[in-house]
């Protein structure tokens, strides 16, 4: 699609962008008929596109399109049933529609429509599965205890009217001997789009509530880890009140390893937490968007939600802030420890600085003796070098006495070498 003859150019990604509020859109479904889905996990080794090979493959068998390369979701009738596809960031899924209804719901469930072979060679982990059966009714024709006799093995029941009254819907959220959670929809009068919504719905409010729930084995097997750090940072934080230097050292090795252990740990299981909240979210949007009204002596799907999905997410909330929180703490001790180990060590410095400046001084005066020294000895040996200058002279036949002559070299000699000496390490100074 091109607007660049009326328009400057389009921004890369407008189409895509304008389009992705249509995407997903819910099937039609006109009762009675079946629905059964299955989301699936990939696996680490599993390559993003084997969902949307398999679907080429299965478009193929039936003779129908495939799915354009790189889609997020396709929709198509393959003849003896409807089929449809999504995927999301985690997972991907697929829904089942066949018209009609057996005499008994449940009784003939929409996913055996598929080639079993296929089905079993799908790529992923089963994660959320449902059957949902969409029957014709103003009035629920039975009793809410023999629904739940017939269809739910005697469990208690959750659901009641829905869309306002237009609709009833029933499930007790328990997975049956085939691997399928069940839904019991009675149509009262609503029309193919909104039968569509709330079928879509109440699988996609199943779906994310098993996605959120992903973070509670995580936050049951952290707590642990994150009580026993808490209480090791107790009594390191104890400890430092009556530290010595001596201990310094292997508190900050204590510390430092505790810090790097919680923040791998927040790093692994960061996303996790944070998507937890927001597949709890759309779970709550799920049940605001069913309209739902209550029905005597029965829990709303909102009622059960708050109930029991709540504390498990509130659970992971609470570990995942307990995380950072410790995280926090962690790097907090480690700050204040390190400022006293500065300290120690400015300290030290300075008594290290002190102990060379003595030293300087010494070698200072140490140097000025040996200075001292050296000029005694040039003054020797000048003053003896002049002495066998004279008797030379004497014995050529010079009138003078040897003795004089090296008497009054001796302190002529010392002053030269002594203002020679001083004068050197004057401007060796000078040049430092």
């Amino acid at each position: 699609m091109s607007f660049d003859n009326v328009l400057p150019p389009s921004y890369a990604k407008r189409v895509e962008l304008n389009d992705e509020v249509h995407a997903r859109p819910p099937e039609i479904l006109f009762p009675p008929c079946r629905i059964s889905q299955i989301a699936l996990l990939p696996t680490a080794d599993e390559a993003r596109d084997a969902p949307w090979a398999a679907l080429c493959a299965l478009a193929q068998r039936f003779s129908v399109p495939p799915p354009a390369p790189g889609a997020n979701h396709y929709s198509a009738d393959l003849g003896p049933f409807r089929l449809k596809w999504e995927r999301h960031g985690e997972f991907s899924r697929f829904m089942v529609v066949v018209a009609g209804a057996e005499p008994e719901p449940f009784s003939a469930a929409a996913i055996h429509a598929l080639p079993a072979e296929w089905l079993k060679a799908l790529p992923g982990q089963v994660i959320a599965a449902a059957h949902v059966t969409l029957l014709t009714s103003r009035d629920v024709p039975l009793a809410i205890s023999e629904i739940s006799r017939r269809y739910f093995r005697d469990h208690m029941l959750v659901g009641g009217p829905l869309v306002s009254g237009h609709a009833h819907a029933f499930t007790d959220f328990r997975i049956q001997d085939d691997g399928f959670s069940r839904f019991l929809i009675y149509d009262g009068g609503m029309s193919p789009y909104q039968a569509g919504r709330l079928t879509q719905r109440l699988l996609e409010m199943e779906t994310y509530r098993i996605m959120a729930l992903l973070a509670l084995p995580v936050a049951q097997e952290v707590a642990p880890q994150i009580g026993a750090q808490e209480r090791e940072l107790a009594e390191i934080s104890a400890a430092l009140v009556e530290a010595q230097e001596a201990d310094e050292p292997l508190l900050l090795q204590r510390l430092t390893r505790m810090a790097a252990e919680a923040e791998s740990r927040e790093s692994r299981h960061r996303f996790r937490f944070s998507a937890a909240t927001a597949y709890y979210e759309l779970v709550r949007n799920r049940i605001h968007e069913l309209r739902e009204m209550r029905m005597e002596g029965m829990q709303t799907f909102g009622e059960f939600t708050e109930r029991r999905l709540a504390p498990a997410m509130n659970t992971c909330q609470a570990v995942a802030a307990r995380q950072e929180m410790l995280s926090q703490r962690v790097a907090r001790a480690t700050q204040l420890l390190s400022t006293r180990v500065d300290i120690t060590r400015e300290r030290q410095n300075q008594a290290l600085l002190a102990s060379m400046e003595r030293r300087a001084r010494q070698q200072l005066r140490l140097q000025q003796a040996v200075e001292g020294f050296s000029v005694a000895a040039i003054t020797y040996y000048v003053v003896g070098l002049v002495a066998y200058l004279a008797k030379g002279l004497v014995t050529s036949g010079v009138a003078f006495h040897e003795e004089i002559v090296t008497s009054i070299a001796i302190p002529i000699v010392a002053l030269t070498v002594a203002l020679g000496v001083r004068r050197f390490r004057r401007r060796t100074a000078e040049h430092d």
